[in-house]
């Protein structure tokens, strides 16, 4: 019952947190939107006389104070309404929640080649420290590093696409309808056009993860119950995976799921290099035509993903271990 409790006591912490962030994160882009300018100039133009353009300011709300106007701003974005796109003259939270498949795909598949390429050579560059093929995985780690994820883009396109023509270089390709969700996962148009994408993508996270991997597999290669574990006869591969992996999983748990964050930030450019139309490639779409309640809205979307993703994964790590204490120490 007392492991209950404190479960119980620890998730509503986090809760709370995510709630007080999320609140910031609203400040922030109200903030942001009255910055920026004034609304009724993109709804009526310029040309429109001034005491049309001060009627409907008074049925906006907009000559309140901005405490009020913060207060409505606030409940229309707890009810889902973000206000209305100039480019698509739709709700902004809808023509976002169109275009999240896309990118959600892309990060997701990003995160499944960083995970199944970085764990095995994380591992073998840990047990096998002075072979030639772990100075040649950190050392093409170090240059991963170095490169621009949009030089990686182009580098991708000119050998896959231009050289050889095997892999197309824009677009997401042919995708299927299931209810509100358009995947390209089930179609091979939509898996080829997601290749090169995913790729560059993982380039940014996949040098760092490989010496996360190495470095706790290294802590945990020298503590006492390996030694005992390889006293006992067992294997090396059960020592290395069953034993050392394990253990070595919640860091890396932690520093990934801070990492998708940074994934879903650096779609902007991976989206501009290929044409792929999810949410970053509507960001920059949304800047260059100046239309503030989509820019704001992608901005609340994005910081609500960062929370969600911070959140699951404190809730994984204490599933993980439980000696984490409510403040976060071990």
């Amino acid at each position: 019952m007392r492991a209950i409790a404190a479960g119980l006591a620890f998730l509503g912490k986090r809760l709370t947190q995510a709630m007080l962030v999320m609140l910031a994160i609203l400040v922030i882009a109200f903030a942001v939107r009255t910055a920026l300018g004034d609304p009724l100039r993109e709804i009526m133009g310029e040309a429109v006389p001034e005491s049309e353009r001060e009627h409907l300011r008074h049925e906006l709300g907009l000559d309140q104070p901005w405490p009020v106007q913060f207060v409505g701003y606030l409940g229309g974005a707890v009810s889902g309404d973000l206000g209305t796109s100039m480019i698509y003259k739709r709700p902004t939270l809808e023509v976002v929640l169109a275009k999240f498949p896309a990118s959600f795909e892309l990060v997701l598949s990003a995160s499944l080649i960083v995970l199944l390429l970085s764990v095995p050579a994380g591992v073998y560059c840990a047990v096998r420290p002075r072979a030639l093929g772990a100075k040649l995985i950190l050392g093409f780690s170090v240059l991963g590093i170095s490169i621009p994820v949009f030089l990686t883009g182009i580098f991708l396109i000119t050998i896959f696409s231009v050289w050889l023509g095997v892999l197309p270089a824009f677009g997401r390709g042919e995708t299927v309808r299931l209810g509100f969700w358009e995947t390209g996962f089930l179609t091979l148009d939509g898996l080829k056009h997601l290749i090169l994408p995913a790729l560059t993508l993982s380039s940014i996270m996949l040098p760092l993860f490989i010496r996360l991997v190495r470095g706790a597999m290294l802590d945990e290669l020298g503590h006492d119950y390996v030694r005992t574990a390889r006293a006992k006869g067992a294997s090396p591969l059960r020592v290395w995976f069953a034993h050392a992996l394990r253990n070595a999983l919640l860091p890396l748990v932690a520093v990934g799921g801070l990492q998708i964050g940074t994934l879903i930030a650096y779609t902007l450019l991976t989206e501009t290099v290929f044409q792929w139309p999810g949410m970053g490639f509507l960001f920059l779409e949304a800047v260059t035509r100046a239309d503030i309640p989509l820019i704001t809205t992608y901005l609340v979307f994005v910081g609500l993903l960062f929370v969600i993703t911070n959140t699951i994964v404190d809730i994984v790590s204490l599933m993980l271990d439980p000696r984490i204490s409510l403040e976060g120490t071990r």
